[in-house]
């Protein structure tokens, strides 16, 4: 029998498929907000002997571990068979395209034969709806919430960064929208469901690659985010100036994100049509420069506790970075939240002190717990309703029709419909919402 919701009526069920780069991840979510089963095999370990993601290698992984991780969803939701379902949802970019391609071939294929709609999901969309799956008190979440993060900027599982997060985002607009990640950083407006506006991104690396560049340089390890952060827990952030990307000198509430951390400089972004892009890549080559320095200078760069101290000035600068464009877009647009998705939202340094400074401007923050902060599956099948439900009339399916939407009879899709999902005709979030 299936699941009700809270009104009563048969709860919308949708599988989710997530291969986009190096995490297998399957799921089954209940009206876009409600996580069923949650698996995610990853590859860490496969790819830290190459200090970042292998391509190759990834996809080849996805081949051997998708039916196991889709199967294992399944049960996990007391799902006999796929026909019990509503309809199927899949990443199909942005991404590794062989990665890509295993998710997509299985999700069109289980849709074939099952005669479910298919929904093609834009992985950032997936990130950006991660704030609304209501984790509290479920024992997936209990599950996962305990287990170490590992994504592009690390995160503990610590009781203080799993309580930066004050319940799942709510339906106020306008929304602001940082996503941070290991390929992307974005700043994004979201006006509705579904509805979106970008007002910058990076201009070059994202922070996200960052971490894990600079983590290279200083021989911290794979992946760079939790290395960098747990260098930089023992590392003093004031003993080495580094430049902020993007900025000026300014006036703007003072962030304190540790105790035994000098505070965060008063800075402003730039004026202009940079206001509020990003850009690391001279970051990391001012990270370099610097090592270099001290090794002119007779002094190891990659020695534990100045390895600490660059880890910690690098890390604040991000963070600075990140918040003050975040909280100068909250300001010019009036939204009546704020939510930080992506791998890098994971970092305790960021979460702590975005809590402490939107608190103080009295903005609802919401953040991931640390389980759907990195690539998941949950959060694809919660874009995938909401896509459904709020997106049919305004555009046309990827697949050459239009989305059905929940609760509707699903339509019997055509083998045009299948042929016509393509990964490389998906569109990055960026091209698809209004410039």
């Amino acid at each position: 029998m299936s699941p009700k919701n809270a009104g009563g009526s048969p709860a919308y069920r949708i599988l989710a498929i997530e291969t986009s780069c190096d995490e297998t991840a399957a799921a089954v979510v209940a009206d876009g907000r409600h996580i069923l089963s949650n698996r995610v095999a990853s590859q860490i370990e496969l790819h830290r002997r190459f200090g970042g993601v292998y391509p190759e290698v990834a996809s080849r992984q996805h081949v051997l571990a998708i039916q196991t991780v889709v199967e294992d969803a399944l049960a996990d939701a007391s799902v006999a068979h796929v026909r019990e379902l509503d309809a199927i949802a899949v990443t199909n970019g942005p991404g590794l395209a062989g990665s890509l391609l295993v998710g997509v071939n299985l999700a069109k294929g289980l849709a074939f034969a099952s005669g479910l709609p298919l929904i093609p999901v834009n992985h950032l969309e997936g990130h950006i709806y991660s704030n609304w799956l209501c984790t509290d008190g479920s024992p997936v979440a209990d599950l996962q919430a305990s287990e170490d993060g590992n994504g592009p900027a690390g995160g503990s599982a610590s009781d203080s960064a799993r309580t930066q997060r004050s319940g799942s985002a709510s339906d106020q607009f306008p929304a602001l929208i940082l996503i941070v990640s290991g390929g992307h950083t974005e700043l994004v407006l979201m006006e509705g469901h579904c509805r979106y506006r970008l007002l910058g991104a990076t201009l070059d690396d994202a922070a996200g690659e960052a971490f894990d560049k600079v983590a290279r340089l200083l021989e911290l390890g794979y992946p760079g985010g939790p290395a960098i952060q747990a260098a930089a827990e023992s590392g003093d952030g004031g003993r080495f100036q580094l430049p902020r990307p993007l900025m000026r000198p300014g006036r703007r509430t003072e962030l304190q994100p540790h105790a035994q951390a000098p505070t965060l400089p008063t800075v402003l972004p730039v004026r202009g049509e940079h206001r509020f892009n990003f850009s690391f890549s001279g970051l990391k080559t001012a990270v370099l420069n610097l090592m270099r320095q001290l090794e002119r200078e007779g002094a190891e760069a990659r020695q534990t506790q100045t390895a600490s101290d660059i880890a910690a000035a690098f890390q604040m600068v991000v963070v600075d970075v990140l918040l003050g464009k975040t909280a100068d877009a909250a300001a010019e647009f009036g939204v009546k939240q704020v939510c930080i998705c992506g791998g890098v939202s994971a970092n305790g340094l960021l979460r702590q002190a975005a809590e402490q400074h939107f608190a103080k401007l009295g903005l609802p923050l919401h953040c991931p717990p640390l389980f759907l902060c990195t690539d998941n599956a949950a959060m694809i099948g919660a874009a995938a309703y909401y896509r459904q439900s709020y997106a049919v009339a305004r555009q046309p399916s990827p697949m050459g029709g239009p989305h059905s939407t929940p609760h509707d009879k699903p339509s019997e899709p055509s083998a045009r419909d299948f042929l016509a999902l393509d990964v490389y005709a998906s569109l990055p979030l960026v091209d698809s919402i209004q410039r």
